[in-house]
């Protein structure tokens, strides 16, 4: 069983790639690392091993090797732990750590402005383009190939999601003359890219739009950058000031999606009138955006992939209801924080902001509360075997199904 991307109508399999494509269940990002060492046959080398000394394994009769009870369960977390990891391997890990570096400037170069204006040394925007979107794909193509035999899970997640991003935006893609191959790499047509007007290629990878292509491949880059390790159990350890953070942005995301906090006034003969208590919402407001700056701020720098993914789902759901949070006065900067205006808000239909929060609310809350879950949890207890032995996916979600 693959894990297939449609380019092209060509299915391609990036199970490869461990863990990390988007679009689907969170728990993707978990349980896909051991997934491939499930289909790789690593495990099942293990497994072989263990039950050609063993005796019995299901009365407990000791190994005739050693003349010891053998745990199959810390045999597979040793291997977990301590992954043996070839020179081809080491060598695919070296490259693709300095190939994440050099695609990450190759995106900073198209996402800046000066790209697209004529250099005081005679050199046209339209060149500078071209051999910037050359670099692009010669770099994008080298991280892809290099990751295949790579076993930084950590970096290979984002990788795959990366390649995910990049399927999404195909059409775009090739509007431009870049072709998504059925392998994952790119193929520059150089004729149909000079003949291509700068700007649409300057609008595929605007920095100012966090949900353009460039936005999402160098959100991905960052990620796969600041992650290290050759296994999915690095530890962020315990953060009291993210985890009241994203706790707090989850219990104000619940109460603006209530029907309680939109209960209309009663007047002093208890008789319900048709006024909202717009102050009592609007503090709840407040204290959403407070909440959800501060889970930002100190969460961001993780390398738990947990909290990565969480903090990108709720980054990408705020940018796409950028319009409606700004009509209530809610506005987002540049670096995907909040602001709330008093008076604006004030003035909305509060109806309508329940409308809004009651699915908005609801989604952020369900995200933030993952958020709280890996920053409050080790990354190992978050992606590993239960004591029961069915797999921890996320949460109380379980993975124990067979593959």
């Amino acid at each position: 069983m693959g894990i297939s991307i449609d380019v092209g109508n060509t299915g391609s399999d990036y199970s490869y790639l461990f863990q990390g494509l988007s679009g689907g269940s969170l728990g993707n990002l978990n349980f896909l690392s051991d997934y491939a060492g499930i289909k790789n046959g690593s495990y099942g080398k293990l497994m072989k091993a263990y039950y050609g000394t063993a005796q019995n394994i299901s009365t407990g009769k000791a190994s005739s090797g050693n003349g010891r009870t053998s745990n199959i369960l810390d045999k597979i977390l040793e291997e977990k732990m301590h992954p043996k990891v070839s020179k081809e391997a080491q060598k695919a890990n070296k490259n693709l750590t300095a190939g994440l570096s050099s695609l990450d400037s190759s995106v900073a170069t198209l996402q800046n402005d000066n790209t697209y204006t004529d250099s005081t040394d005679g050199r046209s925007a339209a060149d500078k383009v071209v051999s910037a979107v050359k670099a692009y794909v010669e770099n994008y193509n080298n991280v892809v190939t290099t990751a295949k035999d790579s076993t930084l899970t950590n970096k290979t997640a984002y990788v795959a999601n990366m390649m995910s991003s990049t399927a999404a935006n195909a059409n775009k893609l090739s509007e431009i003359g870049v072709t998504v191959n059925a392998n994952g790499t790119l193929m520059l047509n150089e004729g149909k890219l000079k003949e291509t007007d700068i700007s649409k290629v300057q609008d595929l990878f605007s920095s100012d739009n966090v949900l353009s292509y460039g936005s999402m491949i160098s959100s991905r880059l960052h990620f796969a950058g600041s992650a290290s390790g050759t296994t999915s159990t690095d530890s962020t350890g315990t953060n009291d000031k993210t985890a009241s953070g994203a706790s707090s942005l989850k219990a104000d995301s619940q109460a603006l999606a209530s029907d309680a906090l939109y209960q209309k006034v009663k007047d002093k003969d208890g008789n319900e009138t048709d006024e909202y208590d717009v102050k009592k919402i609007f503090a709840t407001a407040k204290s959403f955006v407070s909440n959800y700056n501060k889970m930002f701020d100190a969460a961001e720098s993780s390398s738990n992939s947990g909290v990565v993914a969480n903090l990108s789902y709720i980054r990408e759901k705020t940018a796409r209801n950028a319009d409606a949070l700004k009509s209530f006065g809610i506005s987002v900067d540049a670096k995907g924080r909040l602001k709330i205006d008093e008076d604006t808000f004030k003035k909305s239909d509060m109806s309508k902001v329940q409308e809004f929060f009651k699915d908005y609310g609801s989604s952020i809350a369900t995200n933030a509360s993952l958020v709280d879950y890996y920053m409050t949890t080790q990354a190992n207890a978050a992606n590993s075997y239960t004591a029961g032995g069915s797999y921890n996916v996320q949460g109380g979600s379980r993975y124990s199904g067979t593959v």
